[in-house]
């Protein structure tokens, strides 16, 4: 075991030090790693570096990629090939750095209590708020954020995937384990825990009940699972690659048993798991011989494959006039829980009442068979900023929001009032601002018809 720990170590420097090199202050316009130093709330007391290509859609999606135990953002970064497929489909990129000490250095907390669950702390909140931050700056796409991440950070794939099917799309874990395999902080060092001891095994049912019990209420549609393993990594026991395989299919509702298999590539065995549909949910690649040492070559580009990133390129968008500088940007709230609606925090009463017609609404619904999710854009179509908002719809009969973010919504249902929260209070001439939620229906998905912005009627796109 010493031996492994030395190893283990000696890797993690190596990394740490590929990453000391890169620059964490550039602007992110540059196409250049960049850091930012104040993205909203942090009790993992993390660090963030982002990647934004300069070549990229109006709305780019999002991947989240996170290092091993003892590696950082910025390591990882470099040591692997999610920001060159950036560069070639048009992604954003966030890194985030781990801060807590857990046996093998700085590893991302998938064990502690207020991590297991939603909004409750630690590192998955730090993270949630990097991906807000990412698309309020950005303008990035919230209905296409993606995880990934290698040992440490492919246990903290699964375990956001777990946490927020709601926000994710889906997920591809290298060398990971099933959401709370990890008991307590004492259970997670994986030389001596029993989680990582090799005789890990719990029942699909039971695996999946670990998953739906962090969201009772949850019934949407839960993220795609791409999963990687060495069949000959003894760090973190190729053993458990199937243990999170019953985890997930039996998240998914599917069968044990494959719908199909392949060689996709010499020495890639690959394992798929598809619905009624066709649609392949979840996915197993044991990479033989490999030991505790993914993703190698190709592998992050079958990743970013199976998120669907590859189908179209990038375009240009246009220049920012005033790009911002990243060690000031605005700190978003973290997205609320389902269970609490959110509470705004203080901001300015209104300085300004567009008139009629002043003002501009773009929706958009993705429903499934009894809950869907509402992205709204509200544009200032005046001369003249507006410094303190409410958008106030009516919600069709049976509609019942559960969760929102970047806005305060009261009450759940009939007439709605969404009042901006501190960070975005203001919309300057011609700006717009971004906020959504998702509600329960009993049938009727459909958009509310009209809006009010200050009391003025919206025009509707």
């Amino acid at each position: 075991m010493k031996i492994k720990r030395k190893l283990l170590l000696a890797l993690a420097a190596s990394v740490a030090a590929a990453g000391a090199a890169i620059p964490a202050v550039q602007p992110a316009f540059a196409a250049s790693l960049a850091e930012v130093t104040n993205f909203g709330s942090n009790p993992g007391g993390m660090r963030m570096h982002i990647y934004v290509p300069d070549s990229r859609p109006a709305n780019p999606a999002i991947v989240v990629a996170m290092h091993g135990c003892g590696g950082s953002g910025p390591g990882f970064y470099s040591g692997s090939e999610f920001a060159s497929l950036a560069n070639q489909y048009g992604f954003i990129v966030i890194y985030p750095s781990a801060m807590q000490e857990a046996g093998f250095g700085r590893c991302f907390d998938t064990w502690s209590d207020a991590a297991k669950r939603r909004d409750g702390g630690s590192d998955p909140v730090s993270i949630m708020s990097m991906i807000a931050y990412t698309v309020l700056q950005y303008g990035a796409d919230q209905t296409r954020v993606f995880a990934t991440g290698s040992s440490s950070g492919g246990m903290m794939t699964q375990h956001m995937l777990a946490l927020y099917p709601d926000r994710f799309k889906a997920g591809a874990a290298f060398m990971g384990v099933p959401f709370n395999c990890f008991a307590n902080a004492a259970d997670y060092p994986p030389g001596s825990s029993q989680c990582t001891g090799g005789s890990m095994n719990r029942t699909p049912q039971q695996w999946g009940d670990a998953v739906r019990q962090v969201n009772p209420g949850f019934t949407g549609p839960r993220p795609r699972v791409q999963l990687w393993h060495g069949t000959s990594d003894t760090l973190v026991p190729y053993s458990l690659l199937q243990e999170s395989v019953e985890q997930w299919t039996n998240v998914h509702g599917l069968s044990q048993t494959p719908t199909s298999s392949d060689t996709p590539q010499a020495g890639w065995n690959r394992r798929r798991y598809a619905d009624s549909s066709g649609t392949v949910r979840v996915e197993a690649l044991s990479i033989q011989g490999a030991g505790h040492s993914l993703p190698s070559s190709g592998m992050a580009a079958s990743a970013v494959a199976f998120f669907g990133l590859t189908t179209t390129g990038p375009s240009t968008p246009p220049s920012p006039s005033a790009p911002p500088s990243p060690s000031t940007p605005p700190s978003p709230s973290t997205p609320p829980s389902p269970s609490t609606p959110p509470s705004p925090s203080t901001s300015p009463s209104p300085s300004s009442t567009p008139g009629t017609g002043a003002c501009r609404v773009t929706s958009a619904v993705d429903a499934w068979n009894n809950g869907l999710v509402e992205n709204l854009t509200i544009t200032n179509t005046t001369g003249a900023a507006i410094n303190g908002w409410s958008l106030v719809f009516t919600l069709p009969g049976g509609q019942v929001i559960t969760s929102g973010w970047n806005a305060a919504y009261s009450p759940a249902s009939g007439q709605v009032t969404a009042r901006n929260l501190a960070y975005n209070a203001g919309i300057p001439a011609g700006g717009s601002v971004s906020i959504g939620f998702q509600a329960n229906h009993t049938g009727n998905a459909g958009k509310p018809t009209s809006y009010t912005l200050n009391g003025a009627t919206c025009v509707i796109a």
